[in-house]
């Protein structure tokens, strides 16, 4: 065989691995499904069933936004400090409490507290690097558009608007009825693209890569 005819088969076969790559990565980045859908365990077990839930479940009805405090206010929703839970864990020890583990899941956090040290959360949701998603944005559309909110029936104010906490369950879900946090919605590209074309939203490239 040619040495030319050589080359140019070699270079054809690295070109079609090349695209098969590229491929394989760009139809997971669009289809794919979420990784670790059934939530990942953590360093210290959060509940949102008693933080998050409503009273009438049991629960203690916090909004979102007593705890992740930036949600509304910038790109990122931000896990609670250390300190932050302590606001109210310095005095809601677990003792006497009917949970078989909340005292000892407080006691973590105490203990934490007490020698400085943050907690290292396992992160639930997660976007690739090149990706940026700005929280605050979004949910000032969904506040102000409360017909295109899934996975809920928000309380509708009479304004027309709804309460930041109200928008999280359109890519969260039902996160106040969740033990164990998991991923329930793809975030994949396809999905927020679908997303933006739904509400008129852009879809070029600059408007989530830059």
């Amino acid at each position: 065989m040619p040495k030319a005819l050589s080359r140019l088969l070699i270079g054809a076969l690295v070109g079609l691995v090349v695209l098969g790559v590229i491929v394989f990565f760009v139809g997971n980045a669009w289809f794919g499904l979420p990784v670790g859908a059934q939530g990942p365990e953590q360093p210290i077990a959060f509940p949102h069933t008693v933080h998050a839930g409503s009273v009438e479940s049991g629960g203690l009805g916090l909004d979102c936004t007593f705890c992740h405090r930036n949600v509304d206010k910038g790109a990122a929703a931000t896990v609670p400090s250390v300190q932050q839970c302590m606001f109210c864990h310095s005095k809601v020890t677990g003792e006497g409490s009917t949970s078989p583990t909340a005292l000892a899941e407080i006691t973590k956090l105490r203990t934490a507290a007490e020698q400085g040290e943050p907690i290292s959360w396992v992160r639930v949701h997660r976007l690739p690097d090149h990706v940026q998603f700005v929280h605050d944005v979004h949910i000032r559309y969904l506040m102000e558009s409360p017909d295109v909110i899934v996975n809920s029936t928000p309380a509708i104010r009479q304004d027309g608007t709804v309460d930041a906490a109200q928008t999280c369950s359109t890519c969260h879900g039902q996160v106040a009825t969740m033990a164990k946090v998991k991923q329930v919605r793809a975030l994949k590209m396809g999905d927020c693209v679908d997303c933006h074309r739904a509400n008129n939203a852009p879809t070029d490239c600059a408007a989530c890569h830059y």
